[in-house]
């Protein structure tokens, strides 16, 4: 049984018996894999908290595809996520993005860095951070390989087409600054869903978007 200490980024968990809990992770060595972990009642909730970077010491097992992960650490604070609704709300619903589009054992060419970037950009952001979830779908589809051109956005974005082309042409920044109602950004945010879903053959039912659409409507 070999030991490895890594980095992953928290996608998902699923309960595993009474005391055990299946982390779902992406990470630059195993790409999206499950790990077995046993959390203390205290530490479960604020070290698995959605998009959470985390330190640990994988026991990959030959004998077993669920390999452990022990001596669980964070990796970064994420103050400025985890202190703020709208950010938390972001979280959730990109960790849940991620869950259902990446396949287990995907590891992406740069996936689980331009994640944890992202992460960490979203974290720093003091202001103008509403449209982080639209710039994070746009820029997931370039990273899975199918980086959308204003021809194939065309059939699935009927009236924010407009919308949707400026976020194209836009620079990180400046798609920051794109003004929109919550109606708007929430229905962007359908359209690149489809989008997607159509490219990767998943079907991309996102139940946090509920809260987003809450918090911006």
């Amino acid at each position: 049984m070999n030991s490895n200490n890594i980095e992953f980024i928290v996608i998902g968990r699923t309960r595993f018996g009474e005391n055990s809990t299946v982390l779902h992770t992406l990470s630059k060595e195993y790409g999206r894999r499950g790990f077995l972990v046993r959390p203390g009642k205290r530490s479960a909730a604020a070290l698995f908290m959605p998009l959470n970077v985390l330190e640990a010491d994988i026991s990959e097992n030959p004998r077993s595809a669920l390999w452990s992960a022990r001596n669980i650490a964070a990796a970064y604070p994420l103050a400025g996520i985890r202190g703020n609704i709208h950010k938390n709300a972001m979280t959730m619903f990109m960790s849940e993005v991620l869950y259902r589009v990446v396949k287990d054992g995907a590891d992406g060419d740069g996936l689980f860095e331009w994640c944890r970037n992202s992460i960490l950009t979203l974290d720093a952001l003091q202001s103008d951070f509403s449209n982080f979830h639209i710039r994070f779908l746009f820029e997931l589809s370039a990273e899975l390989g199918f980086r959308p051109t204003f021809e194939d956005m065309a059939p699935f974005a009927k009236e924010h087409l407009a919308v949707i082309g400026r976020f194209m042409r836009s620079s990180f920044g400046e798609s920051m600054l794109i003004p929109m109602t919550g109606a708007e950004r929430n229905g962007v945010a359908d359209v690149l869903l489809h989008y997607i879903e159509f490219h990767t053959e998943s079907s991309v039912n996102v139940r946090s978007l509920r809260v987003l659409r809450e918090l911006y409507d």
